[in-house]
């Protein structure tokens, strides 16, 4: 649930961040392969585990709506949820998917699974460009180094998945900070 009015995050290209990523943070940042798998593998033995923070329907905020080519006045899907490893929060994330794409999918029985588990399963995924940012996750009081976006595809259905990787995270691996 969004925590009143919110700085929409300055998005930019993948590649025009480069310079000012540590290449500890690229590896994460820049890695098109699931995240629910990278956070399982570099938290081990801790738990990896998804906390649903909210789903409903509801309005696309004009940058979200933007990317998936979705006036802001449609209703979406939206869902956001908070990555752990054991009970600290490594990354908040939040997904946008246009009403009318997605007849049979099903998400709404997700709960507290991960949508990245059921994604990469797709044998037609195609994953859009990675955009990037250094401001905080507009929807949670979140601080961390980096956030990035992509647009998913599987067949009819699009879903903007926008993923925030927060502190504890960047303390937990000794990353660099921004």
């Amino acid at each position: 649930m969004s925590n009143g009015p919110a700085i929409v995050p300055r998005w930019r290209p993948l590649a025009a961040a480069r310079p000012a990523m540590s290449p500890e943070w690229w590896r994460w940042v820049a890695s098109r392969d699931s995240l629910t798998a990278r956070l399982t593998e570099a938290g081990y033995p801790r738990r990896f585990r998804v906390r649903l923070l909210d789903q409903r329907l509801g309005r696309p905020r004009r940058d979200e709506a933007q990317a998936l080519g979705l006036s802001p006045t449609r209703l979406a899907w939206l869902r956001e949820v908070a990555l752990h490893l054991d009970d600290r929060t490594w990354v908040v994330a939040r997904s946008v998917a246009p009403l009318n794409r997605l007849r049979g999918q099903r998400l709404d029985r997700l709960g507290e699974r991960s949508l990245g588990s059921w994604l990469f399963r797709q044998p037609d995924l195609e994953r859009g460009p990675i955009e990037v940012s250094a401001d905080p996750a507009p929807f949670r009081a979140a601080p961390g180094p980096w956030g990035r976006r992509s647009v998913f595809r599987h067949g009819r259905f699009a879903v903007l998945v926008q993923e925030f990787f927060l502190e504890a995270m960047m303390d937990d691996l000794a990353l660099p900070p921004r």
